[in-house]
């Protein structure tokens, strides 16, 4: 009977049984890799906004209202921590404004049964990370370069644009000339850089004293 394969089939199933054996496991690490180090993994965009108690709308208060963020994030400019507003702040408006709206239900209950609001968490950093907020506002870092243009979010809250790694982090801990605003510009979520940037950016970093890029990336500044 004629010979059905080639000589060199046992030499090809040999190779594909040995590139199988390489291959499989370089695809599925790069695979990996990938997906932890993308947007995906990390829940950035719309989509992955969280449900909260109260469809609060971004873009209501603060690009309609013009409310500043610190208004309701009133602790920004003195503590580490970004407060969610107490419900104190919320009544101080809606103790007279849209008193019936259903959606304003869990406030009131909030308030009548002095318990507070369980937001949900947006942007939770690991409990290695450190981040102090009023440092990084009173450096002239504004809220949109870490939150995005919140003026434009919808009843959903909030959501991440940034994954928030620790590159991204470095980023502009080695480069603050490039993400660095004016303190009038700080709580303004539609600013964007202009095309003197790095020169205006690095008159400010000598106006705030900024660091040194060499102490800005010492591992004590983030992980304490």
């Amino acid at each position: 009977m004629a010979q059905i394969f080639p000589r060199n089939a046992n030499t090809l199933a040999k190779a594909s049984l040995v590139l199988g054996v390489v291959l499989v496991p370089v695809i599925a690490i790069t695979a990996i890799w990938f997906f932890v180090w993308s947007d995906w993994s990390r829940h950035v965009g719309e989509r992955y906004a969280p449900g909260q108690p109260v469809p609060y709308s971004h873009q209501l208060h603060v690009g309609g209202f013009q409310m500043q963020c610190q208004y309701c994030h009133n602790r920004i400019e003195e503590a580490a921590y970004a407060n969610v507003p107490a419900t104190e702040t919320c009544m101080s408006c809606h103790s007279v404004i849209r008193t019936d709206s259903e959606k304003l239900a869990p406030v009131r209950a909030s308030w009548e049964t002095n318990t507070p609001i369980e937001w949900n968490k947006v942007h939770d950093l690991p409990d290695f990370v450190y981040f102090n907020h009023s440092v990084h506002v009173a450096k002239g870092v504004g809220c949109s370069t870490c939150h995005g243009n919140v003026a434009a979010m919808g009843e959903v809250g909030a959501w991440k644009v940034n994954g928030l790694f620790m590159g991204w982090c470095l980023n502009c801990h080695r480069n603050p000339e490039e993400f660095l605003r004016p303190k009038e510009e700080i709580y303004n979520t539609e600013w964007e850089a202009p095309e003197n940037q790095i020169e205006i950016g690095l008159q400010l970093k000598e106006e705030y004293g900024i660091r040194s890029a060499h102490q800005l990336t010492n591992c004590a500044i983030c992980h304490r």
